[in-house]
């Protein structure tokens, strides 16, 4: 795993149609069934839904699953716990988005829910403050399978997701904030507020990024990617470097997001980076449009859009930029 450190000008980009939006929504929550999670108050904070046994660590609960398919709904509170998901599929939920909060306990020195099953489904969670030695410290870490997470919140730790390479695999992500993420303190690099080995597709959608700590809020050395309505607000970001970077190029889409770059910047060259680092997947098929992209209120720097070392030439068309920021330039 590379866990390197390594249209018209308008306020706000123009929204997806709600189809799209709808569309998007149900593929994102639809699995998830949290009206299991809706039921009488438990012994235990931890209850796997389908059989009605409750446990008192995150832990037991998941073993109790073990390799077949299960919810465990979590009651609300600050809970010091985390889990390791050997095996099966697992949905982690809970009634009350936010209020059931994963604080500063990391499996394994790496995250509060160390992934490696065949998939996971996350509803309604919030972790903070996960910091580890290598400060690589996440709230998940995701070794092997497909993620889905949605109305979830990443607060004040090193990374918010972190995931190994799984060239087969499904991530999205609807719905959630990322804030207060992001590190360069450690000797092997820059952790980041989402880092994505190559896994064979990421979306995200309808997410707020904000607060960054230093690296990138985006990075993803996935082959496909939608990243769409979401919005990456860097103006009260310390350190920080690019908004989305997919450093071995992607195809896909990125569209109809919001940018706004602060001030307190390691790196303020781009919005988007492509290609920057392999080119083990083509962007001949990324298209970057419908965006909207500024600078923080009270400065004006020059930067560029999109900066491209892949040599494919992505579509970048009809994003609305502020004064000083160029739509395109390779590298």
């Amino acid at each position: 795993m590379d866990c390197e450190r390594p249209l018209s000008d308008r306020r706000f980009p123009a929204r997806p149609s709600r189809i799209l939006l709808g569309v998007i929504a149900v593929m994102a929550v639809a699995a998830i069934p949290v009206a299991a999670v809706i039921a009488q108050p438990a012994a235990a904070p931890f209850t796997v839904a389908e059989t009605g046994r409750s446990f008192a660590s995150l832990q037991e609960a998941v073993n109790a699953i073990g390799d077949g398919q299960g919810t465990i709904a979590i009651a609300p509170g600050t809970w010091r716990q985390c889990a390791v998901q050997e095996r099966g599929t697992v949905t982690y939920a809970t009634r009350q988005p936010g209020a059931a909060v994963f604080d500063g306990t990391a499996c394994e020195g790496k995250a509060a829910l160390v992934l490696r099953g065949r998939g996971a489904r996350i509803s309604g969670l919030t972790f903070r403050n996960i910091k580890v030695p290598d400060f690589n410290g996440a709230g998940i870490r995701l070794e092997a399978g497909d993620l889905m997470v949605a109305q979830s919140w990443f607060l004040d730790s090193e990374q918010g997701i972190l995931t190994a390479d799984n060239p087969g695999g499904a991530i999205v992500i609807d719905q959630s904030t990322f804030a207060g993420l992001g590190t360069c303190q450690g000797a092997a690099g820059c952790a980041h507020s989402i880092y994505t080995g190559n896994y064979g597709s990421l979306r995200v959608t309808r997410s707020r990024f904000e607060r960054g700590r230093g690296g990138h809020y985006l990075k993803a050395r996935s082959g496909q990617v939608e990243i769409v309505a979401n919005s990456f607000d860097d103006s009260a970001g310390t350190a920080t470097n690019y908004m989305i970077d997919l450093p071995a190029g992607a195809a896909g889409r990125i569209t109809d997001n919001w940018f706004v770059q602060g001030k307190d910047k390691e790196n303020y060259s781009a919005f988007i980076a492509v290609g920057a680092e392999d080119h083990l997947h083509s962007s001949a098929g990324l298209t970057i449009a419908g965006n909207d992209a500024r600078f923080a209120p009270g400065f004006v720097r020059t930067s560029v859009f999109v900066a491209d070392w892949s040599g494919d030439r992505p579509v970048v068309r009809e994003n609305a930029l502020g004064v000083g920021i160029t739509a395109f330039q390779e590298r």
